[in-house]
């Protein structure tokens, strides 16, 4: 009898479930969806309808979730998910004989050695090592970091929670943002001025500080709003009509973005390569691509260490359901084993 796996990627927006045979291989699902994550009251009951609809009984699971797995435990108010999850539980009540919660950047981070061409984008050009460490960094709703590690053999993935680290300032604006998100929320970090969280502080402090106008149209759109995150982006990605504060706003955020990535490639000596994911990368990755030489120096912004940061490539994966695949993968290397 066929040995049936379920993955998944368990966002805080929405969540991708798909449904696979052991013997047929990862990239042949029995069945897919993508749904809302706020539809459902609880994790239970999403997997369950996914379940009940697929018609199949599933041997093993694996979530990736977004927000720090402890002990085989996700707090909600630590992550970016409406609920909390413990693993045993979650097994108890699918009933399902083998279930793992991983963090999502940890899944991200196992789908690297199997992305192709078609699903990286090139950002900056270096000499990457064979069998160097790969950092990886996703700005999402959140910032999440993870690197990958060569044990001789395969790759193996690390876990961090490094975009809640200290907020550090490289420009005289940038220090007037670290001031502003300290007094708004009490502690400044990288993820609170570079994800989904972070951009509207970045317009809000710019637009505090009279660094540019703020257009009646997008002054009009913002207000209709509660999320100003895809108004931002939209004015940056279309430019029709070009809005200077929302230019300033990705400009400051590129930097820090490769400020952070440049920081988490020194921490864990990336010489295999740096890769940007997170749904935030993939909705500016036509910014991102006209800024690629402010990227790069930003990046390499490192004094004595400027020659090796050269050497590192950075590539924004472009393939649109990164941490399933990671899931997928975990799962279908555990039922091997």
């Amino acid at each position: 009898m066929a040995t049936l796996i379920l993955a998944a990627d368990v966002g805080a927006s929405k969540t991708d479930l798909a449904l696979y045979s052991a013997q047929s291989g990862p990239d042949k699902p029995l069945a897919s969806a993508t749904v809302s994550t706020a539809k459902y009251p609880t994790f239970t009951g999403l997997v369950s309808e996914f379940i009940e609809g697929a018609g199949h009984a599933v041997d093993r699971a694996v979530f990736a979730v977004a927000g720090p797995v402890v002990n085989g435990c996700v707090t909600a108010t630590i992550s970016h998910l409406p609920w909390a999850l413990d693993q045993r539980l979650l097994q108890r009540d699918l009933n399902i004989e083998s279930l793992e919660l991983i963090n999502d950047l940890e899944a991200a981070a196992l789908a690297v050695p199997h992305l192709g061409t078609d699903d990286l984008e090139l950002l900056k050009s270096g000499r990457p090592e064979e069998h160097g460490a790969r950092a990886i960094i996703a700005p999402g709703t959140g910032l999440g970091e993870a690197f990958l590690l060569w044990d001789g053999r395969e790759y193996r993935a690390c876990t961090s929670e490094g975009g809640h680290a200290n907020l550090a300032s490289s420009t005289p604006f940038e220090a007037e943002l670290c001031q502003y998100i300290q007094k708004t929320y009490g502690y400044a970090s990288y993820e609170l001025a570079c994800s989904g969280l972070g951009l509207p502080n970045i317009y809000a402090c710019l637009k505090a500080g009279n660094h540019a106008a703020e257009p009646a149209w997008l002054a009009a759109q913002l207000a209709a709003v509660e999320d100003p995150t895809p108004i931002i982006i939209q004015a940056v990605v279309d430019r029709n009509p070009p809005a200077e504060l929302c230019d300033l706003t990705a400009q400051v955020f590129i930097d820090i973005l490769a400020a952070e990535a440049g920081n988490l490639a020194l921490k864990v000596l990336a010489t295999g390569g740096v890769y940007l994911g997170g749904g935030l990368a993939l909705r500016l990755l036509p910014f991102l691509q006209r800024e690629q030489a402010r990227f790069s120096e930003a990046f390499c912004n490192k004094g004595i260490m400027a020659e090796m940061m050269e050497d590192i490539p950075v590539q924004v994966m472009v393939h649109p359901q990164v941490a399933l695949v990671g899931a997928t993968r975990r799962a279908m290397h555990s039922a091997d084993d």
